[in-house]
C-alpha cells in the first residue's frame, strides 16, 4: 500500500511539473505572438562639455532630466530584436565659466575666473524624437533581462537661458536665438532589469556659428552619462 502511495505521488509530480512545462510553451506561443517591449523611460544624467575652448571651464554638478515614451518595433520572430520610435522632453543645466550678455539684440560671449562668479549655468529644454535599435533577452512573461539598445536622438530646442551671479549681480538672458535649434547625437543604454547605464554623445554644436568667442565659433558639444529607468 505504502509503495502504491509513493509511486503515485511520483507521477501526480511527474504530471504537475510536465503540464507546467506544456503551459510555458503555450504562453509562448499564444503571448509573444504580439509581444512588445513599449515603455517609459525616465534618465538622469551627468553634462559634460566636449571641444572646449583652453579658457572654457565646468564648475560644479551639470544635472540633465529626460523622460518620455518608446514604441517598439519587433523585427524577428522570437521578438527580441527590433526597433523603437519615440517621443520625450529633455532639460539640461551646464555649470560654466561661459557669461553670456545681450547686447542690442547681439550676444558677446566672454569667460570669467572662478572667483569672478558665484554662480552661473546654461539652462536649456528640448523636445526630443529617440530613435533605438534594439537587443534584449526578454520574453512576455520575464521582465528581468540584458538589453542593448543603441541609437541617436534629435531634439528640437524649446527654450534656453544664462545666469550669471557675481557679487549683487544676478543676470538673466533668454539665449534661444544663439543656439542651434536642432541638437542631435549618438545614444546607447545597457544593462539588466529595468536600471541601465545610458549615454548621449551630441555630435553638434550648442550654439551657431554667428556665436563667437575670442574671435572663434563656439563649438562646444554635450557628452551626458548617467542612468535611465525603463518601464513598461
Amino acid at each position: 500500500m505504502k509503495r502504491l502511495f509513493f509511486i503515485g505521488s511520483f507521477l501526480a509530480c511527474f504530471a504537475f511539473s510536465t503540464a507546467q512545462e506544456l503551459l510555458k510553451e503555450q504562453l509562448n506561443d499564444t503571448i509573444d505572438v504580439k509581444y512588445r517591449e513599449d515603455q517609459y523611460y525616465i534618465s538622469v544624467t551627468y553634462n559634460l562639455l566636449n571641444n572646449k575652448a583652453s579658457d572654457l571651464s565646468q564648475s560644479g554638478f551639470s544635472p540633465g532630466l529626460h523622460i518620455g515614451v518608446i514604441r517598439d518595433i519587433p523585427l524577428n520572430k522570437n521578438r527580441n530584436f527590433g526597433i523603437g520610435i519615440g517621443l520625450g522632453y529633455s532639460g539640461n543645466v551646464i555649470n560654466q565659466n561661459l557669461a553670456i550678455d545681450d547686447i542690442n539684440g547681439n550676444f558677446d560671449f566672454t569667460t570669467l575666473d572662478s572667483e569672478d562668479f558665484i554662480r552661473n549655468n546654461l539652462i536649456y529644454h528640448t523636445l526630443e524624437l529617440p530613435f533605438e535599435v534594439r537587443w534584449r533577452t526578454s520574453n512576455s512573461y520575464d521582465y528581468a533581462f540584458w538589453r542593448i539598445y543603441t541609437g541617436f536622438r534629435i531634439g528640437y530646442l524649446i527654450g534656453a537661458r544664462s545666469r550669471l551671479r557675481a557679487g549683487a549681480i544676478d543676470q538673466k538672458i533668454q539665449i534661444a536665438d544663439a543656439m542651434n535649434k536642432w541638437q542631435y547625437g549618438l545614444t546607447l543604454s545597457a544593462g539588466n532589469d529595468k536600471i541601465n547605464a545610458y549615454m548621449y554623445y551630441g555630435l553638434n554644436a550648442l550654439f551657431n556659428d554667428e556665436q563667437l568667442l575670442n574671435g572663434q565659433s563656439i563649438d562646444i558639444s554635450t557628452l551626458k552619462i548617467g542612468l535611465i529607468l525603463y518601464i513598461l
